[in-house]
């Protein structure tokens, strides 16, 4: 296979890039449903034809926002420093990362996400297939490999990774129904979540 030219990659990522930017105001403003691989482009500065060239069709672009979101491409460097690294400020500095990258752009994805995934087949099958199932795939490795160096209890890691995710997911779906206890105190929860999946609820329990 040829190597490919850094600086051609590098026009790549940025026209990508400055097609997922425009797609997200695109989908805020109009909706899913109703935004147009004409409004994509339009938004974008770019032929419609150009958008084909970068993606398949107009869920191939949501997904591409969602995976850029999920920063799927760096989940396994992520959760391999964690093996090497102390569990419980690996974990609260990961989910602060992760929290802190959710802008108000995040938001509105998630807003149309959430308002459409449960609707659209194609979007739900390839959005789990494509983006949610690898996270899981990777994150139960290395669940795998602390247990197996014994730093967290050996419970189920298909399941213990989807309550992981569930609660964040959750947390997210939350504040976008406008809870207000979220919206203040938004930077307390990486402590709150660490403490509770690692140490659970029940007074004077701790993890051996």
């Amino acid at each position: 296979m040829a190597d490919v030219d850094p600086i051609q990659a590098q026009l790549i990522a940025a026209r990508r890039n400055q097609i997922l930017d425009a797609a997200t105001q695109v989908f805020a403003e109009k909706g899913f449903d109703r935004a147009t691989i004409h409004d994509v482009a339009k938004a974008a500065h770019v032929a419609d034809g150009t958008i084909y060239n970068y993606f398949d069709n107009k869920t191939a672009v949501l997904l591409g926002i969602l995976d850029r979101l999920n920063a799927t491409s760096q989940r396994e460097a992520d959760f391999q420093q964690a093996v090497h690294s102390d569990i419980h400020q690996w974990l609260q500095s990961y989910i602060q990362q992760r929290l802190e990258s959710l802008t108000p752009a995040a938001y509105q994805v998630f807003r149309v996400l959430f308002s459409e995934v449960l609707v659209n087949t194609e979007l739900r099958d390839r959005y789990f297939a494509e983006i949610i199932q690898p996270t899981f795939d990777t994150a139960t490795n290395s669940y795998e490999q602390w247990v197996a160096n014994g730093t967290i209890k050996p419970l189920d890691p298909a399941l213990t990774m989807r309550v992981f995710a569930a609660s964040v997911i959750g947390l997210v779906l939350l504040r976008l129904m406008g809870d207000t206890e979220l919206q203040t105190r938004w930077n307390e929860l990486p402590a709150v979540i660490t403490e509770i999946l690692l140490k659970g609820l029940e007074k004077g329990v701790t993890n051996e």
